[in-house]
């Protein structure tokens, strides 16, 4: 296969982000943010960005435009890439419906790369982070929400690879190059 496209899939505070921009930077893939879309629209409306205000918007862009509506606003910025002879990464797929509206376009060059993490960990993370940290029953809220309203447990259960993210970032990477190793070589 000439090039790929690898989905990272996982609840908020699992690494997907980490995984992200380590495959964008060892193994030179363009990265596409999923929630940067969403971002986007939040700033767009003239809104805070805060957890509030993005589960809004993240909700309200599905309900007027359908759970694929981030990967069709994507789509274009991947075919770019995918034309161009590049590998994509995409930060944090969420739907089921984007995964489908994706497989449909991309066939098997698309992969999913599921991340977890223990929630006690999660938690941790998720609290000490520095741009819109969240507290462990603002996590839940968020992790039902997810999975209730926006199929996000569909690709994390289907996905082709699953990593179990508890260590260390060494052990993240190691981890990360032994299924990017089945997908393509390193430069």
């Amino acid at each position: 296969m000439d090039n790929i496209v690898v989905a990272t899939v996982g609840m908020c505070g699992t690494g997907k982000s980490v995984a992200t921009n380590y495959i964008e930077e060892t193994f030179k893939f363009k990265s596409i943010y999923f929630g940067g879309f969403i971002l986007e629209e939040v700033k767009r409306r003239g809104l805070e960005i805060n957890s509030a205000n993005e589960k809004f918007v993240r909700e309200d862009m599905r309900e007027k435009n359908g759970l694929d509506a981030v990967a069709r606003l994507a789509a274009d910025r991947i075919d770019t890439y995918v034309h161009a002879g590049e590998n994509v990464i995409i930060d944090g797929l969420y739907s089921f419906s984007e995964y489908l509206f994706l497989k449909e376009k991309l066939g098997n060059r698309l992969s999913l790369l599921a991340v977890h993490s223990a929630k006690q960990l999660r938690y941790r993370r998720l609290g000490a982070r520095e741009v819109r940290p969240l507290t462990p029953g603002q996590v839940d809220e968020r992790d039902y929400v997810e999975i209730k309203n926006i199929e996000k447990a569909g690709p994390i259960a289907i996905a082709d690879f699953h990593i179990i993210n508890n260590g260390g970032f060494l052990d993240l990477y190691r981890d990360i190059d032994a299924v990017l190793k089945k997908l393509v070589k390193k430069p």
